[in-house]
């Protein structure tokens, strides 16, 4: 069985379109990034640019186009997912690679998702990782620190993600470090993702989506908040609406694929940080990054897994 991972905001970089879509790219990445143009009104390739990707809108909106492009040439190739998650923003590419919603409305309600957000904290917020600490030391560690930070991101065991503002991350950045985190560090996020911070813009982002066309998925979609698979139209666009104000439980996410039978994993791009939290999560398991090789060598690559695993 393949699950297909989909990144979230923090994994992009300068180029990473252009890098998947390459000098000669893949017929189906071409099209889907036309068809991202077409619906956005712009030339979804200028998104990936470091100016660009300052704005958490362009971030987004590029990440999905980014996941869509790379399922698509996937399944030209003839490798197609059973199961899917995404984390954070990447539930909207786990969803249209479900088959619960169009590629079209999930740009238009992701972008309408990021605009949220950024009006909602518009600047002086972020994410902190912070590594070595569990939850419940990670807890107290805010507690102590009387700073208006959240746990957002439960990526691992040990690797946790805080939001809050610039003020509270640095407080909790240095009582964790004081209590033997071995490393804490900011992400390439300018919003406090997935705390109470964005109760307004969750409020605003599900009146929208109320008006978009959501379908029971032909595969199995494990949502954010739950870390449980979601078989009903309804579940899947509450989870889509609402995730950027309740944490990601993503370690629990992949226990959930592995439990439902998954023993091929690849992650859509950009980067393959979920294929090295997925290798200390269930080491052994063949995972396989999009960003690390052409289509037709990571669609080789999962074929050969795919029949190891089943013979």
């Amino acid at each position: 069985m393949i699950a297909f991972l989909f990144p979230g905001q923090g994994a992009q970089t300068p180029g990473f379109l252009h890098r998947l879509g390459s000098d000669t790219p893949h017929p189906a990445i071409a099209r889907t990034f036309d068809e991202a143009s077409d619906v956005l009104g712009e030339n979804v390739l200028t998104l990936d640019t470091a100016d660009a990707l300052a704005s958490t809108v362009a971030v987004q909106v590029a990440l999905v186009a980014a996941g869509v492009a790379a399922v698509r040439a996937l399944e030209q190739e003839g490798i197609e997912p059973e199961a899917v998650a995404g984390l954070s923003v990447g539930a909207y590419g786990a969803a249209v690679a479900s088959g619960a919603i169009a590629f079209a409305d999930a740009l238009k309600l992701v972008r309408l998702r990021a605009t949220f957000m950024e009006e909602a904290c518009p600047h002086g917020y972020g994410m902190l990782a912070v590594l070595g600490l569990n939850e419940r030391e990670l807890s107290l560690a805010i507690t102590d620190s009387g700073a208006d930070a959240y746990i957002g991101n439960l990526n691992a065991p040990r690797q946790i993600v805080v939001s809050g503002s610039d003020d509270a991350l640095a407080k909790v950045r240095d009582i964790a470090l004081a209590r033997g985190a071995r490393k804490a560090e900011r992400l390439a996020v300018s919003v406090p993702s997935h705390c109470v911070l964005l109760e307004s813009a969750a409020a605003r982002l599900i009146d929208a989506a109320r008006d978009v066309r959501i379908e029971t998925p032909r595969i199995a979609y494990v949502g954010n908040r739950g870390a449980r698979v979601l078989r009903r139209a309804d579940a899947i666009r509450e989870d889509l609406a609402t995730n950027l104000r309740y944490p990601v439980r993503w370690h629990d996410s992949t226990i959930a694929l592995a439990e439902l039978g998954t023993t091929v994993f690849v992650e859509m791009p950009p980067g393959r940080t979920l294929t090295s939290l997925l290798a200390d999560a269930l080491p052994g398991t063949p995972a396989y990054a999009m960003d690390t090789s052409p289509v037709d060598s990571i669609a080789a690559r999962v074929r050969i897994a795919r029949n190891r695993a089943n013979d």
